[in-house]
C-alpha cells in the first residue's frame, strides 16, 4: 500500500479519536452513545491499519486497548438496549 494512503488512513483515525474526545468534552455526545463508541472504534482501527505499515509497538498496543474499550462500550450499549426491550430478562 502506498505511504500516502496509509498516512491518510492514519490521519483519519486520529481525527476520529480526537473529534470524539472533543465532542465528549463539549457535551455534544455521551460516553455511552453509539456515536462516541463507533468514532473511537473506527479511529483506532484506522490507526492500527496505518501502524501495520509504519510500525510502532507502543502505539500498536494502545490502539488494541482502545479497540477493546470501544467494543466494551458497544457491548454495554447493546446489552442495555436489549434489556430495555425485554424487561423480564433484565434480572435473569
Amino acid at each position: 500500500m502506498d505511504t500516502l494512503v496509509t498516512d491518510i488512513i492514519g490521519m483519519t483515525g486520529t481525527g476520529l479519536v480526537v473529534l470524539a474526545y472533543y465532542l465528549l468534552q463539549l457535551e455534544k455526545v455521551h460516553s455511552r452513545s453509539l456515536t462516541y463508541n463507533l468514532m473511537n472504534l473506527f479511529g483506532a482501527i484506522f490507526l492500527l491499519i496505518s501502524l501495520c505499515y509504519t510500525f510502532n509497538l507502543a502505539s500498536f498496543v494502545i490502539e488494541l486497548f482502545w479497540i477493546g474499550a470501544s467494543l466494551i462500550g458497544l457491548w454495554k450499549l447493546y446489552r442495555g438496549r436489549n434489556s430495555r426491550s425485554h424487561p423480564e430478562e433484565r434480572f435473569g
